[in-house]
């Protein structure tokens, strides 16, 4: 199953220039956040509202050379209301993010066949 990270063209091109993607959290919470294919509008509309150049990565799990571990969210302590359940498991990246597991997609076709299909 592909699991999904969103992340900002800015990052993306950070991550070819240095040959592997990572993320302020692989560093503070000792993982990448990633989600399903149906996580992916919750997880945009708790997270990300309001910011633009957005880009999503497509990731094939057993091309990663790290450890995927399906755990419960961790929220940001914002106080508002979240769309995602603490009883939902999401797939949390354990370290840096092989290129060769990636594609990048668009978001916004990806949400549109999402919401088509």
């Amino acid at each position: 199953m592909t699991i999904f990270h969103i992340t900002t063209q800015e990052q993306w091109q950070k991550a070819q220039q240095k040959g592997f993607y990572t993320t302020e959290s692989l560093e503070k919470e000792g993982f990448i956040h990633a989600s399903t294919a149906e996580q992916v509008p919750k997880v945009l509309d708790s997270f990300y509202q309001g910011q633009t150049d957005l880009v999503l990565l497509a990731i094939k799990p057993e091309k990663l050379e790290s450890e995927v571990k399906w755990e419960a969210p961790i929220h940001p302590k914002t106080g508002s209301q979240s769309l995602i359940a603490e009883t939902e498991k999401f797939p949390h990246i354990y370290g840096k993010i092989n290129l060769n597991a990636v594609m990048l997609l668009n978001l916004d076709s990806f949400l549109i066949d999402s919401m088509i299909n």
